[in-house]
């Protein structure tokens, strides 16, 4: 594995890891994450695909986020690592980096081949954080980080409060989750800066797998259902028995559904 470093359109140097040889999947990780959040399902695919996956500028360690954060720099961020790339390029992205992916293939259609997009919380008929996400920042301003994240996995996210607060009582989980806090709490920001409503993807022909788990919250099944109508070329996929995170529990299963997308895409070179 190497490290690729390519400069953004503001001069911002961007890391990716790149590893294996064959057509390019570039993956954008989810909110929390960094670049190696998909190692599981990438080793899995690096026999025969090129994996570069991406660290987003607002995960790096020690970023200063430059707020309002925008999903548009994060688009722009995409497409400068995808033209680095030779063509053809699979986007691959989960969660807030399935959005981050969608702004990059309507910024530059013509970069990608395909795309596979694992529950990207969209704003489709009402915003991901809302009321929920004023709570976070308040709370994040006023020196809780821990707490911020807390509103995050049960308010925003939508995890059952009995899950979360188990989750919370590891010191470790609050320590990983607060140190994450000002980069998610921004992110769920600029998802909904983006505002309610989807119509400007129905022009994006690509081919798109739209990835979900049959477990995942309620409202993540519905906003990907309605990016499915909206899609002109998409189908979805679902997980039995899994939820928001089948990268971790069964990344097996993932790399499945990617590569059989790259085949989709690819056909022959794949």
């Amino acid at each position: 594995m190497t490290e690729l470093l390519v400069a953004s359109d503001d001069a911002h140097t961007l890391t990716a890891l790149d590893a294996g040889s064959g057509p390019n999947l570039l993956v954008v990780h989810p909110g929390g994450g960094n670049a190696t959040t998909w190692d599981g399902v990438a080793r899995r695919l690096t026999d025969d695909f090129r994996v570069v996956s991406m660290h987003r500028r607002i995960y790096a360690p020690g970023a200063d986020i430059a707020l309002p954060h925008s999903m548009a720099v994060e688009g722009r961020d995409v497409v400068a690592v995808a033209r680095r790339l030779d063509a053809p390029v699979l986007l691959v992205g989960h969660s807030s980096g399935a959005v981050a992916a969608l702004e990059a293939a309507l910024l530059a259609p013509s970069v990608f081949a395909g795309l596979f997009l694992y529950e990207p919380p969209l704003p489709t008929r009402e915003l991901i954080a809302g009321e929920a996400g004023r709570r976070a920042r308040a709370a994040l301003d006023a020196g809780d980080p821990v707490e911020a994240m807390r509103i995050h996995m049960r308010d925003i996210v939508r995890m059952p409060a009995g899950v979360v607060d188990e989750m919370f009582a590891d010191a470790r989980v609050r320590e990983a989750f607060g140190a994450q806090a000002a980069a998610q709490i921004a992110d769920d920001e600029a998802i909904d800066a983006l505002g309610v409503g989807i119509d400007r993807f129905a022009a994006l022909g690509l081919p798109a797998t739209l990835l979900e788990g049959d477990l995942s919250p309620a409202h993540l099944r519905e906003r990907l259902a309605d990016l499915a109508a909206t899609l002109p070329d998409a189908r979805v996929v679902t997980l039995p028995g899994q939820g928001h995170i089948a990268h971790l529990t069964a990344a097996g299963s993932v790399a499945d559904a990617v590569r059989a997308t790259a085949e989709r895409v690819f056909g022959s070179r794949a």
